[in-house]
């Protein structure tokens, strides 16, 4: 592709002085830059033998595109006249930026091993319109939507995880924590370099004084992040995993955690935290690893190794 037309990565803002209008712009040029083919170079390359399709669900007030995953082999029957396979919700990090397309390479490549049918959230992103609250009920409610109907996606309800990445992982834990006050029964939850506080104490760890500002610029991005995710007035211990009042009896976890990075200390004490309340919990740390590092396999590369853990994980979770 010519240099003209090739989709180039926008810089990214000042985070501490962005409007609402350099928000949209910047996210919107960023997605296009992580759906892009110029992207595929650092993301990775899909599984070819997926299907990966958008659809739209309907949810009580609005739409939601969410894109999924399965064996092509799979891809041609409807409804019953699919194999049942395990479901896996994902939800993709970012918060206020970000898709579910950068997140092809590991969910393609779990949909044809496992098999399974990965469900990914288009989720709505963090403005000063959306809070946080508003991708956590995404979440939520796409997941109960699919497992409602088991038989027109194909797949298994009583073999059912989660999985996310950053904030993404919050949305899934926040998911796992409902999916159990709701009596639906999860497999597992996979929780990769999850952000899992977003209370007054986000910023009380050795993790973030360490790596706030090296190797990447967290810090300031992690306080718009806040500041958008918990409007003034909100109770945002609600929204952080973290202070969830019982962490007892939730679906066993997977915690994987590259070590520099910011919020490598949310990981680890969501961990403590599950221990403490008897819900089974495996913690893999990833040394030298950086956030957001399993949906960068082009230059992180202990990506495939997480990958690898994460389909063992999953494989033996979802079982019959």
């Amino acid at each position: 592709m010519s240099e003209d037309t090739a989709t180039k990565r926008p810089p990214e803002p000042d985070w501490p002085t962005v409007t609402a209008g350099e928000l949209v712009a910047y996210r919107d040029a960023e997605n296009r830059f992580r759906a892009s083919s110029e992207a595929r170079a650092i993301l990775g390359e899909p599984d070819p033998g997926a299907a990966i399709e958008w659809q739209q669900i309907a949810l009580p007030g609005r739409e939601l595109p969410v894109r999924v995953y399965r064996p092509a082999t799979e891809s041609g029957g409807t409804g019953a006249g699919r194999a049942a396979l395990p479901l896996v919700l994902h939800v993709h990090g970012g918060g206020f930026v970000g898709t579910a397309v950068q997140c092809d390479w590991a969910n393609s490549h779990l949909a044809t091993q496992l098999p399974a049918v990965i469900v990914s959230v288009e989720h709505r992103l963090i403005d000063q319109e959306s809070p946080l609250s508003a991708a956590v009920d995404d979440g939520w409610d796409v997941l109960q939507h699919v497992v409602r109907h088991a038989a027109r996606w194909g797949i298994d309800p009583a073999r059912t995880a989660v999985f996310g990445e950053s904030c993404g992982a919050l949305i899934s834990a926040m998911a796992a924590i409902r999916a159990r006050e709701a009596g639906l029964r999860l497999r597992a939850q996979v929780l990769v370099n999850p952000a899992v506080d977003v209370s007054e104490t986000m910023f009380d760890y050795a993790s973030i004084a360490e790596y706030g500002y090296s190797p990447t610029r967290a810090d300031p991005l992690l306080r718009f992040l806040q500041r958008l995710a918990v409007p003034p007035g909100a109770d945002a211990r609600a929204l952080s995993p973290l202070y969830a009042d019982e962490l007892g009896g939730l679906a066993p976890a997977l915690v994987v955690v590259p070590t520099q990075d910011a919020v490598a200390d949310h990981g680890r004490r969501y961990v403590e935290r599950l221990r403490a309340a008897g819900t089974s919990v495996r913690l893999t740390e990833y040394p030298g690893a950086r956030h957001a590092f399993l949906t960068l396999p082009g230059v992180e590369q202990q990506a495939e190794a997480a990958r690898a853990e994460i389909l063992e994980y999953l494989r033996a979770s979802l079982a019959v």
